[in-house]
């Protein structure tokens, strides 16, 4: 059974994605439009801006000279990668081997599956029927390799894929022109004629890809644009004058590219489709014969859903992370609580207790009728290998002494104030006081093992460096002003020195060696002051932190 690659070219994805989004069906002139440069281009078209002259890639000011009512929008690249994959998605229902050409373009892998609609012509007839109640604009092309169909869908009947017989003399330099001799035209004669291709949808039948592509232009092979502009430029204009050339003085001249292309439409070259990765989805479902709403009764509809989407976590080798509970109400509204864990498991001891906290804010409404428990993210769990008495004895024993209370600490206040807003210090690499450590999230971090202590305390609140007004330059001073407030020291503890980071630029420590000290007053604050040198600033003294 020989392959068969279905190309469906989407050229107006961009403008008609936004369109459908905002229910607009008569915006007149419009253009999606791209920043290149430092320069506005068009990057996608309606019909009606197409119909003023305007095309992809013009820059946006003299499309406004030639259509100053065209209405513009700026590009959204994470939102239309979205809507193809979206696309990626609907597109299933006609070949399980789906795979997406950004920006704008899927690939079909349809062997063995066009019976089911009727035939090849049926089933492209039945995709572009339904891109057109999509308000989606279509072109299809059919062909045994991915090549090919790319060709077909872009070149087939498109007004850009008009070939020339002959060659353009206004576009050949003299010399060529004054030697040149071609099958349709010579100095003097007629002019070259333009041949149109037809048909629609293009399907090129099992084994004439050769005969589909060899009236296309150069530019359906994927070519380079120096390549496709310099075979141009030689008079080869069309597939086909590519397929009688020496392929040895193709390579020579235009590089190893131009038959890769060739050969991989042609199917002398193998291209395989990476269709995307199939998501697994850990869900279950629960219909009730008659609406609840009190919170028993929800515990347990719970109890019946946990235990199946564990089983189904635990046989994949996957641990929750994040877990919903969709409550559907019979006045066809929707509830959604949530709960996230510290570390992922599949115990449904664990996540009972995160779902039960959640209940108090749930609102029945009329009545619940529908449940459904989704594992929202998930993370691997890795199995245990089974091991004999005395290995099965050790790792009990490693079991009993680990502890997890911080995991079930921070899932717990986690399910209350959010696991965002647990943090902790993980210590740095590094002797500067404020890059000692980098704050992260609690729930995914794990503790420090060997964390090397200063060689002094650190203060218990530290802050950004604030001057000091003190006259005992390098010795700690026995009255200071510190934020408008007069200090007298009654003990000093340091120094401890301090060098930057001679292979880092901070600006914070241009002001060379800092000698800290601890201050204690007599009013009982315990301050952490430092002097600083003043090998590239001015020095002086200043407070960077507070002692319990």
């Amino acid at each position: 059974m020989n392959t068969r690659i279905l190309s469906l070219w989407f050229p107006r994805l961009a403008v008609e994605r936004l369109l459908r989004a905002r229910g607009i069906t008569d915006p007149g002139p419009f253009a999606i439009v791209e920043t290149v440069n430092n320069t506005q281009m068009l990057a996608s078209l309606n019909p009606e801006a197409g119909a003023e002259n305007l095309y992809k890639g013009q820059a946006l000011r003299d499309a406004r000279a030639f259509c100053p009512g065209l209405t513009t929008h700026p590009a959204n690249p994470l939102a239309e990668a979205a809507f193809l994959a979206t696309l990626r998605r609907w597109a299933g229902r006609y070949s399980p081997w789906v795979a997406e050409e950004p920006p704008a373009a899927l690939l079909l892998d349809i062997t063995g599956c066009a019976h089911l609609f009727g035939g090849e012509v049926r089933m492209v007839d039945t995709i572009a029927a339904d891109c057109t109640r999509l308000s989606l604009s279509v072109q299809c092309g059919l062909a045994d390799t991915p090549g090919a169909a790319w060709a077909l869908a872009r070149y087939g009947d498109h007004p850009g894929a008009a070939v020339h017989t002959g060659d353009a003399i206004q576009q050949e330099a003299r010399a060529t022109r004054s030697k040149a001799r071609r099958r349709h035209w010579t100095r003097g004669g007629a002019a070259p004629q333009i041949r149109q291709l037809a048909g629609a949808p293009h399907i090129a039948a099992p084994g004439q890809n050769r005969q589909a592509l060899a009236p296309l232009p150069i530019a359906a092979l994927r070519l380079p644009e120096a390549a496709s502009t310099a075979l141009n430029r030689l008079g080869m204009r069309r597939v086909g004058d590519l397929l009688h050339l020496p392929r040895a003085a193709l390579a020579r001249r235009f590089g190893r590219d131009v038959l890769m292309r060739l050969d991989q439409a042609m199917g002398a070259t193998p291209e395989p489709i990476s269709p995307a990765r199939v998501q697994a989805a850990f869900a279950t479902r629960l219909t009730l014969p008659e609406p609840i709403g009190l919170e028993s009764d929800l515990m347990a509809g719970i109890d019946r859903l946990l235990p199946p989407l564990c089983a189904q976590l635990k046989t994949a080798g996957r641990g929750v992370r994040h877990i919903r509970l969709q409550l559907f109400r019979t006045d066809h509204t929707m509830q959604t609580i949530a709960a996230g864990l510290a570390r992922p498991t599949h115990d449904p001891e664990q996540i009972r207790p995160l779902l039960a906290l959640k209940l108090v804010e749930v609102d029945a409404g009329f009545g619940i009728d529908v449940l459904r428990l989704a594992a929202h993210v998930t993370e691997p769990v890795h199995a245990r290998q089974h091991s004999g008495h005395h290995d099965a004895a050790q790792a009990a024993n490693r079991r009993l002494n680990s502890d997890t209370a911080r995991e079930d600490l921070i899932t717990r206040l986690g399910g209350r104030i959010g696991l965002e807003s647990i943090i902790l210090n993980h210590p740095a690499n590094s002797n500067i006081p404020e890059k000692t450590s980098t704050v992260m999230a609690a729930a995914w971090a794990e503790p420090a093992e060997g964390w090397a202590r200063p060689p002094t305390p650190r203060p218990i609140v530290l802050f950004a460096p604030e001057l000091v007004t003190a006259d005992s330059p390098g010795h700690p001073p026995a009255s200071f002003r510190w934020r408008r407030f007069r200090f007298t020291t009654t003990a000093a503890t340091g120094f401890e020195r301090i060098a930057p980071e001679w292979w880092l630029d901070d600006p914070n420590w241009r002001s060379g060696l800092r000698d800290y000290w601890r201050i204690e007053t007599e009013s009982g604050e315990r301050l952490w002051l430092y002097f600083a040198h003043g090998a590239l600033t001015s020095g002086g003294w200043f407070c960077q932190g507070v002692f319990a």
